[in-house]
């Protein structure tokens, strides 16, 4: 079994790094929230006070981490003469980045790791808290052939799926492009959950139909914003986050970026975009993006949500 370091033991961080240690490697992990870190020990994650101190003597590291400016200062570093990962880990070490980045970050950490000897893979994943908690997260690796074999063994037990997808910054390219999709289609199970209502028909039932139909996608059987429909849906607890609105920006920004500089017109992206940049500014950014659904009525109002609650 391997030492493991894990930076980043939030919400999907910590039940990833808890299936590493169910398997039974040594887990050295840190985070810079103090309460996160307690759950994580809980599960048996040995906590540290510093990142270097969780990545110094691993086999492998592993980062989650919230937006692409901390993934360039944990691994790289920088500002402020901070030294990032890459001049910490061994050199045999293999260190592998699960966020959701965009790709001149992940183009940038490559660059980084190779100048320094390092062994890296970009490992975006998709399947969100859920999937983090269950171990049946879909992990896309990018990176040197060898180094992403090795990857596809080591995320085994947080896995449903592992694929290798190509060289450097494949991963999160197609972690981007899986995104975009993503968010179109919850806004395509919105509009139409809300017809349905509109037309009268029962939701359960018109869900189980969609289901099986051409209209079936992930946000509709996981998300559906009708509240108790599907037991996995916001819209069952107020909207209470499983996806907030603000990484959910954060996410497509990263895409639609990607998408200007191949010269493509992302209309639908762009719409869904601008649904999220709604919710942030009415302050409901820490919401589930799936809270979109209230633009659907003109009122603004949807089933499920009481914004008094």
């Amino acid at each position: 079994m391997a030492v493991i370091g894990w930076i980043g033991l939030g919400h999907m961080g910590g039940p990833m790094a808890s299936h590493l240690v169910e398997a039974g490697h040594d887990v050295v992990g840190y985070d810079v929230d103090a309460g996160m870190a307690e759950r994580a020990a809980a599960t048996g994650v040995r906590v540290v006070t510093d990142a270097a101190a969780a990545a110094r003597d691993a086999d492998a590291v592993f980062t989650s981490l919230p937006r692409s400016e901390h993934s360039r200062a944990v691994l790289i570093g920088g500002e402020g003469g901070r030294i990032g990962l890459f001049d910490v880990v061994r050199p045999d070490a293999l260190v592998l980045d699960t966020s959701t980045v965009d790709v001149a970050t992940s183009r940038a950490c490559h660059d980084a790791a190779e100048a320094r000897g390092i062994r890296f893979v970009d490992a975006p994943v998709s399947g969100g808290i859920a999937g983090a908690h269950a171990g049946t997260l879909t992990f896309m690796l990018g990176g040197e052939e060898a180094a992403t074999g090795e990857a596809a063994g080591l995320v085994g037990p947080m896995a449903g799926h592992a694929f290798v997808v190509g060289g450097p910054t494949a991963g999160i390219a197609a972690k981007l492009a899986n995104n975009l999709m993503l968010f179109i289609t919850l806004q395509a199970s919105s509009e139409g959950a809300r017809l349905a209502e509109a037309l009268g028909l029962d939701p359960t039932i018109f869900h189980d139909i969609a289901t099986v139909s051409s209209g079936d996608s992930w946000p509709l059987r996981t998300w559906y914003p009708v509240p108790g429909v599907v037991p996995t849906s916001p819209a069952n607890r107020n909207f209470d986050a499983t996806f907030t609105t603000r990484l959910a920006e954060k996410d497509l920004s990263y895409a639609l970026e990607a998408g200007d500089a191949a010269g493509l017109d992302l209309a639908a992206g762009r719409l869904a975009m601008e649904r999220f940049t709604r919710l942030i500014d009415e302050g409901y950014g820490d919401l589930d993006c799936s809270l979109v659904v209230k633009y659907v009525g003109r009122d603004g109002r949807t089933p499920g949500f009481d914004p008094e609650a």
